[in-house]
C-alpha cells in the first residue's frame, strides 16, 4: 500500500491530506463543510482510497477556498500516488445512478489538464456548499492530477442526489483508471511512447 501526505497552509486555509492506495475505502475526513465531507466520504468508498482529511478555511467568507484548495490537495496527493501512470488502465468510465439521477464521468490519466463539467445545476446551497462549488473541486482535482476528466450529468432533478451521481460516477471512473494493466506495463500506454507532462 502507497501513501502520499499533503500539507497546504495559505491566508485561507490550513489543510492537512493522507491518502492510502490501494485501500478499503476507509475515511476520516472534517473541512467545516458538511456537504463536502459527505461526498469525499462516498468518493473514499468507491475509488477504494483510504483518506484522512482535516481542512480549516476561511468559511467566514464562504467554502469557496475551503473546497477548492481540497480539490488541489487531493489532486497533488494522487499525483504523488501514481507516478506509474504508463501502466495503468488510463482510462477509466463510469455511469452512475442515484435515485432519478443519473451521471456519466469518463477519465483519462493522460498527463494534460482538462475538465470538461456538463450538469444543469440550480445556483443554490446544501448546507454551506453553494453548488457552483462542485465545478471548482473538480477543476482543481483534475489540473492538479494532471488528468483529462469529462463529467455529464444525464438528468436529475434532486440536487443532492445529482451531485451524489457525479462524486459516485468519479470515484468509479477512477478506480477502473487506476487498475494494473500488463500489457501497458510491458509496451506502454500511448502510441507516443510516453504519458505528456
Amino acid at each position: 500500500m502507497a501513501e502520499a501526505k499533503i500539507t497546504r497552509k495559505s491566508k485561507e486555509t490550513d489543510i492537512e491530506l493522507l491518502v492510502r492506495f490501494p485501500g478499503t475505502g476507509q475515511s476520516k475526513i472534517n473541512t467545516g463543510v458538511g456537504f463536502l465531507d459527505h461526498m469525499l466520504t462516498l468518493f473514499s468508498k468507491h475509488s477504494g482510497m483510504d483518506i484522512e482529511l482535516d481542512a480549516k478555511g476561511d468559511l467566514e467568507v464562504d467554502a469557496h477556498h475551503t473546497v477548492e484548495d481540497v480539490g488541489i490537495c487531493l489532486g497533488k496527493a494522487c499525483t504523488q500516488l501514481f507516478p506509474d501512470i504508463e501502466k495503468r488502465n488510463r482510462f477509466g468510465h463510469a455511469v452512475v445512478p442515484m435515485d432519478e439521477a443519473l451521471s456519466e464521468v469518463a477519465i483519462d490519466l493522460s498527463g494534460r489538464p482538462y475538465l470538461h463539467f456538463s450538469a444543469d445545476l440550480p445556483r443554490v446551497k446544501l448546507g454551506t456548499f453553494d453548488i457552483e462549488l462542485t465545478e471548482e473541486f473538480f477543476r482543481a482535482f483534475s489540473n492538479h492530477f494532471k488528468i483529462t476528466l469529462h463529467i455529464i450529468l444525464r438528468y436529475g432533478k434532486n440536487t443532492h442526489h445529482c451531485i451524489e451521481a457525479i462524486f459516485k460516477a468519479c470515484a468509479r471512473a477512477l478506480a477502473q483508471s487506476l487498475e494494473e494493466n500488463t500489457n501497458y506495463a510491458r509496451y506502454g500506454s500511448s502510441t507516443k511512447g510516453m504519458i505528456d507532462s
